[in-house]
């Protein structure tokens, strides 16, 4: 069975681009979030038939729940809500995509709804990075990097225990 996916910033640049790969290789997608990108929110959200659907703007909620008023898509609206499709039960992996610190507190959601966290937010390790990986080993959770130079690193890194310091 394949894991399912909450894509947290899905009308972004690795937003699109992690779509295009579920699509390639048939990972369903339960959740959705933009910050202000309702329309393209809205197609994608028709096109992957998730679960839900989040805009963070909560001056747009009106708008996207009117844009997907006929389809069986739960609309919410504002952080709260980012979180809740963050720790959202039918999803195995979160994708946390966000941009800036606004990040930090939805990977802590998932972490502590115990999902598996593919983060290509690096304001999250740069900044609460010492809390957020020490609540991902409480919670015996895995942090993927999946953004180019925190992945890169990751790959070098892979096994390796004699390195104190990394400088980018």
């Amino acid at each position: 069975m394949k894991k399912s996916i909450a894509l947290l910033g899905s009308t972004g640049s690795i937003g699109t681009q992690t779509l295009n790969t579920a699509r390639r290789c048939g990972f369903p997608v339960r959740a959705l979030t933009a910050n202000t990108r309702v329309q393209l929110l809205a197609e994608q959200a028709r096109a992957f038939q998730v679960n839900l659907a989040v805009i963070a703007d909560l001056s747009l909620y009106s708008e996207l729940k009117l844009l997907l008023h006929d389809t069986s898509v739960r609309v919410m609206a504002g952080h709260e809500a980012v979180c809740e499709a963050a720790s959202l039960p039918e999803a195995d992996i979160v994708c946390n995509a966000l941009v800036g610190m606004v990040g930090i507190v939805p990977t802590e959601a998932a972490i502590c709804a115990g999902k598996t966290v593919a983060l290509a937010n690096k304001e999250t390790i740069v900044s609460a990075g010492e809390y957020i990986l020490s609540l991902a080993r409480e919670h015996q959770v895995r942090i993927l990097p999946v953004d180019s130079e925190h992945s890169g690193f990751f790959q070098c890194m892979e096994g390796r225990t004699d390195v104190t310091r990394l400088l980018l």
